[in-house]
């Protein structure tokens, strides 16, 4: 086997890829669910993903650090095994009962996803720590996007979408049982590049560059609205069935690209500035200029494309980075950090989406345009000096 593909990463990617694969069939379903068939307000929509999204900030901060105090792997499981309240939401008859479901399914997730990435560092060494996440969002994504092909597969069959959400529940399982199997493995010792050793001995720099890491992702977080939103744009030009597979084309990009920024060499913080954050933001505002102009929906696809592009250099290179800033011991409660970070933002980002797509779906996405163009010049501008240090990886 691969000296950075071990059994370790197998199974926690391969449960990353189980855990998508249901979940995300939940996800690009729920908007029309909530919206269309319970007949709720868009903004209701947004209101659930506020809640949903960035109430989960406690959460993840929490996961993060339960996994530092008592074991990773086992808090991994216990926010695993609650995952599947979001397949429930295929049982709800009120958009109140489908809107509690799906929080407290994504709270779950949540909790789980820092101390899943803690076990990650603890199975990889340092020279392949980018590559191994790479792997991980390849397939944690990649499960997203089968989930999608046999969500419209299943749909077009005349499988109606509340039994599709109740058999989003069998994935999970198995994502939870790969998780138990793992092990919670201790910290690999590795030869780490000088360059590394330089960042980590002058600690001004590295606390600069994790401050700028942290409010970047937090203002990231407030344009990270749900792409249920340009599912509801493309839907309300196309159909449902468009609608829903432009997340496919969403997912599938971002998996490729993840592997690829994993496995090349790149400045890392110049990377997550320029063809992550500032990137989104260019693909949110040309999808808002889209919808003015009356484009279509190709042209909303290109934006959805360009936002999967950028989603996989963001979630590769963030926990990377986070890996590097800090020590063995605090990891978790730096990934807890990240997932909170951003949670924090998605709450307000959902809830300002939501109001303004009722007044105009252009102001929601210019909004949340300009503010991933904002995270971007705040990460590069507190990660200046780690820049000059930083090799490519």
């Amino acid at each position: 086997m691969s000296e950075w593909l071990n059994r370790n990463v197998l199974l926690l990617s391969f449960s990353a890829f189980f855990a998508d694969l249901g979940y995300q069939a939940a996800i690009a379903i729920f908007p029309i669910f909530l919206v269309v068939m319970l007949k709720a307000p868009s903004y209701e929509y947004g209101l659930a993903s506020a809640m949903a999204f960035g109430i989960g900030a406690f959460f993840g901060y929490v996961g993060g650090l339960a996994g530092d105090k008592v074991s990773n792997k086992w808090v991994a499981v216990a926010g695993n095994l609650l995952i599947p309240l979001i397949s429930l939401v295929g049982l709800a008859s009120s958009p109140i009962t489908a809107i509690i479901l799906f929080s407290g399914g994504w709270w779950a997730r949540n909790f789980r996803s820092p101390p899943r990435r803690v076990m990650i560092v603890n199975s990889s060494s340092a020279e392949y720590r980018g590559k191994v996440f790479g792997f991980l969002h390849m397939l944690d994504i990649g499960g997203g996007f089968v989930s999608v092909v046999l969500l419209l597969a299943l749909f077009t069959g005349g499988i109606s979408l509340q039994k599709i959400l109740l058999l989003t529940s069998i994935p999970l399982l198995i994502s939870t049982t790969l998780l138990v199997i793992s092990n919670d493995s201790k910290p690999k010792v590795a030869k780490i590049p000088a360059s590394e050793k330089q960042i980590k001995k002058n600690s001004k720099i590295n606390n600069s560059a994790y401050k700028g890491v942290i409010l970047a992702t937090a203002l990231y977080g407030f344009s990270s609205y749900s792409l249920g939103f340009p599912i509801l744009t493309i839907e309300q030009k196309a159909g449902s069935f468009l609608g829903m597979a432009s997340y496919g084309v969403y997912l599938l990009v971002s998996a490729f690209t993840g592997y690829y920024i994993g496995s090349k060499k790149l400045n890392r913080i110049k990377s997550l500035g320029i063809i992550g954050y500032l990137l989104s933001g260019m693909g949110t505002i040309f999808i808002g200029v889209a919808y003015l102009l009356h484009f279509g929906y190709p042209a909303l696809y290109l934006g959805v494309g360009i936002l999967g592009f950028s989603l996989g250099v963001i979630e590769t290179l963030e926990p990377t980075l986070i890996s590097f800033m800090k020590s063995a011991k605090h990891v978790g409660k730096g990934m807890g950090s990240l997932t909170a970070s951003r949670s924090i933002g998605i709450f307000s980002a959902n809830l300002i989406m939501g109001l303004l797509y009722v007044v105009d779906p252009f102001y929601s996405y210019t909004y949340a345009g300009i503010v991933a163009i904002i995270a971007a010049a705040v990460v590069l501008y507190y990660g200046k000096e780690f820049i000059k240090h930083d090799e490519p990886f």
